[in-house]
């Protein structure tokens, strides 16, 4: 790891997230990815790190950044949106890097249908935050930056 990747911190959304604001907004509110994306970099800054954002559809995208962390960030906030319940290799992905992981959820996947219960990413994130809205995001940095010592 780099001098500089010990201040970053990797925020990752996964599939249909470039939607937000637009997308279920009676779920998801009427924050945009821009909007999450300020927040998250508002709060890395007060906490000292930089924050790099990625956003992709294909699962390919996302297990590459995972992999590019490893060298280029201190840790990972991710939303892998419906990747959550299907995606064995984001998981073997978070796992292989041994970064410490924030998983976040905006809605409350508990609360909705019984496929979205169930997470691949869950048992190697360090930490889940579900159904905070948008602030999920926000208390995902503050959570990695209390992992991380800061």
């Amino acid at each position: 790891m780099t001098e500089n990747a010990s201040h970053t911190i990797l925020l990752l959304n996964g599939p249909n997230l470039n939607l937000l604001g637009t997308r279920e907004p009676e779920i998801y509110g009427h924050n945009t990815l821009a909007d999450v994306e300020q927040l998250c970099r508002e709060t890395a800054a007060s906490l000292g790190f930089e924050l790099r954002a990625v956003q992709s559809n294909h699962e390919g995208v996302l297990i590459d950044a995972i992999h590019e962390a490893r060298t280029t960030a201190a840790g990972i906030v991710m939303n892998p949106g419906a990747f959550t319940h299907t995606s064995v290799a984001l998981a073997d992905a978070i796992s292989g890097v041994q970064l410490p992981t924030i998983e976040v959820h905006i809605s409350n996947v508990h609360q909705r249908e019984a496929f979205r219960h169930h997470s691949f990413i869950s048992p190697v994130a360090s930490s889940i935050i579900v159904g905070a809205g948008v602030n999920g995001y926000k208390l995902a940095v503050q959570q990695l930056a209390h992992l991380l010592g800061r």
